[in-house]
């Protein structure tokens, strides 16, 4: 009987506990609010902790809790900097520039300097007229143009265009999973949006909301002109609300080379969809995880790791043979890292510092003689030599085509 009544009871007890582990589906139209980063800390410790130290987590940071994010040198007077630290309301940037934002009212100002980090040195900032589109429509004085139009709606959460408030400063989960109210009260796979279960288009598209240089497609909003895609949210197509600027092949703009890759920083979008992996259906966390992780630029793999998972001699995209026949370069050497030819650094960013394109095409020699478009050969590893002494080598390269690659 004793053991009977202790089955017994230990059966109740389990019954309840299945139930209250029951997947439960939120009613039908139910309200998706946004909540902030800090909810899905409890079921996603590891991606959050991951995350709480990216430099997505930390492109905006308050001096006033982080008084280690100014990182600009403040103890040596300099004509540019008209400002105290007590003054700065946000810093914006740590990697290659950093910014200051004040607050004035309810809006937010950048002083018109800014720290270069790889120089250690002061520069001006100031959109000059004629460079972003959206300059003609504001105030010539740097401290007459709004970061909530011009910035806030790429570096917060669900900023609000009336109230010009955020749910939160930086790029925070609710930035490429949507509002996750829902997924906090039923979480459930259907109640959040997962970049990896979109469509190749819509997947890319929570990345390029904020990595390119485009306009809205409306136009002002309420009288205002934003530079960011008012109205998107994870999962759908950013080309509803959002188109990228418009490049012309053979003339060189602010935005483009006249090959039509990217001219400047954050424009790894535009690049990005012109390229034959973007056709091919090869997605932007397919090479990063933004989630955080030890390698730059949050590489899933560090360095050509991450291009060798599809291309080597025994896959189908190659290439055929064995590195140093492929670069022409010692294995071991810089010459063959695969971003020295795909991914070359020439997308201006601050002063001398340049980012690296993301169309993963081989820029010629050839190009830069006839259309001026910086090359992967001569513009930043052989900068002694010029333009035709690149051609003329890979005229002998035994596994390049002259046709492609030299005329």
């Amino acid at each position: 009987m004793l053991h009977r009544s202790c089955l017994f009871v230990v059966i109740v007890i389990a019954v309840p506990s299945l139930v209250g582990c029951a997947r439960r589906e939120p009613p039908p139209n139910a309200e998706k609010r946004f909540v902030g980063s800090d909810k899905c800390a409890t079921c996603h410790q590891d991606v959050y902790t991951r995350w709480k130290d990216t430099l997505m987590a930390k492109v905006i940071q308050d001096p006033a809790t982080h008084p280690d994010a100014i990182i600009g040198d403040f103890s040596t007077p300099n004509p540019l900097v008209t400002f105290r630290k007590e003054d700065i309301a946000f810093t914006y940037g740590s990697k290659w520039k950093q910014r200051y934002f004040t607050k004035r009212g309810d809006d937010y100002y950048v002083f018109p300097v800014q720290w270069d980090v790889k120089a250690k040195m002061w520069r001006r900032y100031y959109v000059e007229p004629g460079t972003d589109w959206w300059a003609e429509y504001y105030p010539a004085d740097q401290m007459q143009r709004p970061t909530g139009p011009t910035c806030d709606g790429c570096h917060s959460v669900n900023y609000d265009i009336k109230t010009k408030t955020v749910t939160e400063w930086n790029v925070g989960c609710e930035k490429c999973h949507g509002p996750g109210s829902l997924h906090v009260d039923f979480p459930v796979a259907s109640t959040i949006v997962n970049p990896a279960k979109l469509d190749a288009v819509r997947a890319d598209d929570v990345c390029i909301q904020c990595h390119s240089q485009g306009q809205p497609r409306t136009k002002p909003l309420e009288g205002v002109y934003y530079d960011w895609p008012v109205g998107y949210k994870p999962g759908d197509r950013l080309s509803d609300t959002w188109m990228l600027e418009e490049h012309h092949l053979g003339k060189e703009t602010f935005t483009h080379w006249p090959d039509g890759t990217a001219h400047k920083n954050r424009m790894q979008g535009n690049d990005f969809v012109q390229s034959q992996m973007s056709v091919k259906g090869v997605r932007c966390y397919g090479c990063h995880d933004v989630h955080g992780t030890p390698y730059e630029a949050d590489l899933r793999l560090p360095g050509d790791a991450v291009c060798l998972q599809c291309h080597g001699p025994q896959v189908q995209p190659g290439p055929r043979g064995t590195i140093e026949q492929h670069t022409q370069h010692k294995a071991d050497s810089a010459g063959s890292r695969c971003i020295a030819c795909h991914m070359p650094a020439i997308e201006r960013t601050v002063g001398t510092v340049n980012v690296r394109s993301h169309t993963f095409k081989f820029i010629s020699p050839v190009t830069t003689t006839r259309l001026g478009v910086p090359n992967s050969c001569t513009s930043s590893c052989h900068t002694d030599r010029m333009p035709d002494w690149a051609t003329d080598a890979l005229k002998r390269w035994p596994s390049a085509s002259p046709w492609r690659v030299a005329e």
